[in-house]
């Protein structure tokens, strides 16, 4: 991306100024700042922009004090319709800022009265793009698009505590899907209708975005997603600085090639740009390409604590924690009291391990505000590094109570819950965390965790799948599938499965760190450099299980062979290529493999194998008992032979 022009960098300024007074007018606080994060993360001085206001006067923008005016629409009627409801909107929006929701909306829309609370048939919107009409609206024609949005918000905020309210306790009975916002079968009709008066989607009206908005989340709370996803483009095209609207855009899609296909009808301007890398992040693409990305725009926008962030957790996600954990802390020495993203600090902080930073971290969050969700997650992380998991589970519950939407923490819990033992609690906080991010690999892994627990393999291996398609590059994620196809039976698809994880283990650099895990997982910890001897010692037992020696021998004695590291020509067919040398030492899957090698010797009547393999079982103090009964048995033999040395 080229460097902006003095004319052009005004015009971005003046356009982000405009979003975050228009998201501010219209209560959306977190894409109000968002957007004034970006708008002074510029890398030019205030002097910088005076220079170019004045070195510019042909600018579109540079009429009077670029700053003001963005009070009222620039379109004449809907201007005239804002200026008549500016007292009657400033109080409406002064009780919203009082959550006062109900009272909000009656003073911009008395005609919303109380509805019955009807559940509305996603089947039937997503074959019609438009429901049944409820009773006629009257006076909707003559509120502006600003009054309108205002209202229906307000309401949808009302029926969005309410809910909250019904649901009480976190994974209790009546949390879930079983309470329902009942506002949203009125919110949607007033939408529709009015925005079918306007056109619907093919409506070429002048437009705020907003309306297209808020019909966008209304869809998405009826998993109408395709017809959510249609609205959402509308609106990042009538105004793309709602950073709102792109995240529930980006919510809707779950993968690589989804992100490609929605990319034509985007609008051709930065945020797509920002958007291209969010999506990427967030779907795990950590590449070349991406990163690129983030320094070409960090150019325009060098004090940006959002592009930061993507790049920390690019970082995190392709498990390179020490470069993630850097970023993280100079973004918390240049912006000591922002919390955003923090808990993902403190996950990177727990495997790294590094208990004094989560500490400090957990120290510095509770000092800023105690009632944060992310406050909560960064000291139920700390708790559970200390293996204090029922105060862990506390201040996880805690980050719900405050935003149920956290996704993060419900994962985080089933993590914990998996160390109770509590089996079911954990499936229903991994499952809660599915549901409303189905791209969070950790919690597919936790229900596969959860019911291999629970000897059910077949599910486990379903989740299991889900998980790995998200993070191919996780030899944990495979070994679990692995590890579930043994258990089902089917040994050449385990087999299959343990070669990915060796390949995806090639890529590992870091020695072993694998993705944020429960330490109960017997699988954690054990994925280790390019050629890993338990996953090979695991490939030869299933060789051994489907009769198959030659094969099973062939990879113990790999396995044997990380002790000094392996040649190039010692590995046997289908083995990804390692480097040679930079063995591992003797370890106990090591010297499993010896005893195993020492014993199918032992069968073959290699004598003198056997007895060398025995011998060295000795020395290593590994399995010392069941050598020294080998080598007796050895002895025995060759001395039955009348073999010399008898």
């Amino acid at each position: 991306m080229a460097t902006l022009s003095a004319e052009q960098t005004l015009q971005l300024r003046t356009q982000l100024h405009q979003a975050v007074v228009a998201c501010n007018d219209r209560c959306l606080y977190r894409s109000a700042k968002w957007a004034a994060e970006l708008l002074n993360a510029f890398a030019e001085s205030e002097q910088d922009l005076d220079n170019a206001s004045d070195t510019e006067p042909s600018s579109p923008t540079s009429e009077g004090d670029p700053w003001t005016n963005f009070q009222f629409s620039q379109e004449s009627h809907e201007a005239r319709l804002e200026r008549r409801e500016y007292p009657k909107f400033l109080m409406a929006k002064s009780f919203f800022d009082c959550r006062e929701f109900d009272r909000c909306a009656a003073t911009l829309l008395p005609s919303l009265v109380p509805q019955k609370p009807i559940i509305r048939d996603a089947t039937n919107m997503a074959a019609k793009s438009k429901p049944k009409r409820s009773e006629p609206l009257p006076g909707l024609p003559q509120l502006s698009q600003r009054s309108l949005f205002l209202a229906l918000y307000a309401k949808y905020m009302a029926g969005e505590k309410r809910k909250e309210e019904d649901s009480e306790m976190i994974l209790g009975p009546t949390d879930g899907a079983v309470t329902l916002n009942k506002e949203l079968t009125r919110i949607s009709n007033i939408l529709d209708e009015y925005l079918s008066a306007r056109g619907g989607l093919q409506s070429t009206h002048e437009s705020q975005g907003f309306l297209e908005y808020l019909y966008g989340i209304v869809l998405l709370k009826g998993k109408n997603d395709a017809l959510a996803k249609a609205w959402l483009l509308k609106s990042v095209n009538h105004c793309p600085w709602n950073w709102g609207a792109w995240q529930e855009l980006a919510d809707l899609l779950n993968s690589a090639e989804e992100l490609n296909e929605i990319t034509e009808h985007l609008p051709q301007n930065i945020m797509t740009f920002m958007f291209h890398i969010y999506c990427s992040q967030e779907l795990f693409q950590s590449t070349e390409k991406v990163h690129n990305e983030i320094n070409q725009i960090s150019n325009i926008f060098p004090n940006s604590a959002f592009l930061q962030t993507q790049r920390a957790l690019l970082h995190y996600h392709s498990k390179e924690f020490e470069e993630a954990d850097g970023l993280f802390a100079d973004l918390l020495s240049r912006h000591p009291y922002r919390l955003d993203s923090m808990d993902s600090y403190s996950n990177i902080l727990y495997v790294m391990p590094s208990r004094p930073k989560l500490a400090y971290l957990a120290s510095v969050a509770s000092t800023i505000d105690k009632f944060r969700p992310e406050t909560c997650c960064i000291i139920g992380n700390y708790y559970s590094q200390c293996s204090e998991h029922e105060k862990a589970v506390m201040y996880f519950r805690r980050a719900l109570t405050l935003d149920r939407q956290f996704l993060s923490a419900w994962t985080l819990m089933g993590h914990e819950y998996i160390e109770l033992k509590n089996t079911q609690a954990a499936i229903e906080s991994y499952r809660r965390a599915v549901d409303a991010n189905r791209k969070d690999y950790r919690a597919w892994y936790g229900l596969g965790q959860g019911y291999e627990l629970l000897d059910m393999h077949s599910y486990a291996l379903f989740y299991f799948q889900r998980a790995v398609a998200l993070q191919p590059w996780d030899p944990k994620m495979w070994m679990a599938v692995a590890n579930s196809f043994a258990n089902c039976g089917r040994l050449q698809n385990a087999i299959r499965s343990y070669k990915r994880a060796l390949v995806a283990g090639s890529y590992l650099d870091n020695g072993g760190a694998v993705s944020f895990t429960s330490s109960a997982d017997p699988l954690a910890g054990s994925v280790g450099g390019a050629l890993d001897p338990e996953i090979l010692y695991q490939i030869a037992l299933l060789y051994e299980r489907d009769n198959s020696m030659d094969e099973a021998s062939a990879y113990m004695e790999l396995t044997l062979a990380q002790e000094e590291g392996p040649d190039e020509d010692d590995l046997p067919p289908g083995a990804p290529l390692s480097s040679a040398g930079g063995g591992i030492g003797i370890t106990q899957t090591t010297s499993k493999a010896r005893l195993w090698l020492a014993k199918w010797s032992f069968v073959k009547q290699d004598w003198q194998r056997a007895s060398e393999l025995a011998n060295e079982l000795c020395q290593d103090g590994v399995e010392v008992e069941e050598a020294k009964a080998l080598v007796r048995d050895v002895r025995a033999r060759l001395e039955a032979d009348g073999h010399i040395g008898g």
